[in-house]
């Protein structure tokens, strides 16, 4: 049986258009075909570095598919406007954001706009960063969008691998897995960019943690339906639209889960798991780490490890408190009573994203209470 999906394909001042595409009779040809050679097994993410008829890649090309839009056909924001609260009526409470705070410096991203655009090019800070969403993964990252010291702006390349988004860089055109941070394709194949920590939230929640913080508005230079999601239920839906790797039973495919990757060591926390639990004390290998959630698709992760010491966290009376000291901390890592009062603990980075896209990526995981 042919397995027809079809693909949203957003079409500039016409609105919403699709564009059907049939993957079982038409699979996405190689973008190169030879022989493969090593070109280094020594880059800068410890990746083997392969060279096909001259392209350096470190995934096998023929993994590189098309997903329907063409290079920039899903446009990204790269001169972002944005509204304070009190103008924000176009966002709901029960909207979910990316919120990004950056030396006081405090923005959100809605979903429902970055679903038509991807990667939002900014400076927050003072600092460069690309806020991306892969809506096909519900994979949501922040890169500092800096290469070798460069200052570089990200557009979408119309492909995807492993049913990721895969970014290119306008300085040298490589390609990069968003679930990765890492050049998969072109002259900079193997390097990594850097992430940033953030928050999936919802709006109510991040405008009430962030009173000052602003909000990318709907002028986006781009003409879009902003009230309609043109994925509609994928989101819960078993079916995987595009082809994957490494498929495993061991929940929903769009189970969204937390994931960490620590020297070589993947492992994965369903997000309703951290809901449920308020906190998790776990170590990834040598790494201790505490995994907090005060709110609704929440999830703040901070390494455990202070002055030499593991310290171990409750949540108790609707306080964070570690059981060393009794001191309590708030939801910034920041002890605000007791011995530890002053000291901050280092947040970490997440990788949140659906199950499916998770295992595709990273086949050796642990789950936690799993």
């Amino acid at each position: 049986m042919n397995l027809k999906i079809i693909v949203p394909l957003a079409l500039g001042i016409i609105g919403i258009a699709f564009l059907a595409v049939t993957l079982s009779d038409s699979p996405t040809q190689p973008i190169s075909s030879g022989e493969d050679k090593i070109v280094s097994n020594l880059s800068q993410n410890n990746t083997t570095i392969f060279e096909t008829n001259g392209v350096k890649h470190i995934i096998p090309l023929d993994k590189i598919k098309g997903g329907g839009p063409p290079k920039d056909g899903i446009p990204s924001i790269d001169n972002p406007n944005f509204a304070k609260v009190k103008d924000s009526q176009f966002v709901s409470d029960s909207d979910v954001v990316i919120g990004l705070e950056i030396d006081g410096d405090s923005r959100a991203y809605p979903l429902f706009i970055l679903v038509w655009h991807e990667i939002v090019n900014d400076q927050v800070g003072g600092v460069p960063v690309a806020v991306t969403y892969c809506p096909l993964c519900y994979t949501n990252q922040v890169f500092e969008r800096k290469i070798n010291g460069k200052e570089v702006e990200f557009g979408t390349s119309g492909k995807l691998y492993n049913s990721n988004l895969l970014m290119y860089d306008r300085w040298t055109d490589s390609y990069w897995s968003q679930a990765l941070g890492i050049a998969v394709k072109g002259e900079l194949a193997g390097a990594k960019l850097k992430t940033i920590p953030f928050d999936v939230i919802t709006w109510g929640d991040w405008k009430n943690l962030h009173p000052e913080t602003l909000v990318l508005t709907t002028e986006t230079g781009h003409l879009r339906s902003y009230a309609t999601d043109p994925y509609g239920d994928y989101y819960t839906d078993k079916k995987i639209i595009f082809p994957v790797d490494n498929l495993d039973d061991r929940m929903h495919p769009k189970e969204i889960v937390i994931g960490f990757s620590e020297e070589g060591i993947h492992k994965a926390y369903k997000q309703n798991d951290i809901e449920k639990n308020k906190i998790i004390n776990d170590n990834i290998g040598e790494k201790s780490i505490m995994l907090v959630s005060l709110f609704s698709q929440n999830s703040r992760a901070f390494e455990r490890n202070l002055n030499d010491k593991i310290l171990e966290f409750d949540f108790v009376e609707n306080k964070i408190i570690d059981f060393q000291t009794n001191s309590e901390w708030n939801y910034e890592g920041v002890a605000i009573s007791g011995p530890f009062k002053g000291e901050s603990l280092t947040r970490m980075s997440i990788e949140p994203g659906f199950w499916f896209e998770w295992i595709a990526f990273h086949p050796q995981t642990e789950v936690w209470g799993i």
